[in-house]
């Protein structure tokens, strides 16, 4: 066997390598990452579901009129209070973090109606790693805000790392159903549910919650 021949043959069978894995990966990435299993939630119209699969991370109250409510550190110098701010003064601001094992679709907490999605430019930063500091909140991110029976409530779907890609399928006016899917985030991150003052969280970090299902909290 020649020279050329040789690495001819090893050209090939590294070019079929290369190509089954992108074969693989894309299977993989269909077949798992994509995947959106059927949910079925309690019927209660007052429970709040949770709108991501994944661990509940931080519970924490909230209060817009006092700036020292809570620390600078663990609130990311304010930026969780600006995400809060327009669903009340006071309440309530969940976090779970999703791993690449996890669902990838978010789905609406409640039935309400979108007020507005809007998509804010930011930061890569690992959204997994140390998520409690809220360092993520610096992320690009997108923020759906629903009007409901009860008051407002926010989901905010946050990037991370690697999950630098995130969708959102509703628009401004549109009526959405507890349970329905509303949007998308490629690989692991980050979503956050901001709840008015008269909900009742029930959730507690360390929780593992399934989107559609796990009841968060409730409507008093």
């Amino acid at each position: 066997m020649t020279l050329a021949s040789f690495l001819a043959i090893l050209f090939g069978t590294l070019l079929l390598i290369v190509l089954a894995l992108i074969v693989l990966f894309y299977l993989f990435r269909k077949l798992w990452f994509s995947r959106d299993p059927v949910r079925h939630g309690p019927k209660d119209p007052a429970l709040i579901l949770s709108p991501a699969n994944g661990t509940v991370v931080v519970v924490e109250r909230f209060d817009t009129t006092k700036a020292a409510s809570v620390t600078a550190r663990k609130w990311n110098k304010g930026r969780a209070g600006i995400l809060c701010k327009d669903v009340d003064k006071k309440g309530w601001f969940v976090l779970i973090v999703m791993t690449p094992l996890n669902v990838h679709y978010q789905r609406a907490p409640v039935e309400g109606t979108v007020v507005s999605s809007i998509r804010t430019p930011g930061k890569f930063l690992n959204a997994v790693k140390e998520p409690e500091k809220l360092l993520a909140l610096e992320n690009e991110k997108n923020e759906i805000l629903l009007t409901t029976a009860h008051g407002k409530v926010k989901v905010v779907q946050i990037a991370g790392y690697l999950a630098r890609r995130i969708h959102s399928y509703v628009a401004p006016g549109k009526r959405v159903k507890r349970g329905a899917t509303i949007g998308f985030i490629d690989l692991g991150s980050q979503v956050a549910l901001v709840l008015p003052e008269r909900a009742r969280v029930r959730a507690k970090p360390g929780d593992t919650v399934i989107d559609g299902e796990t009841v968060i909290g409730v409507f008093s």
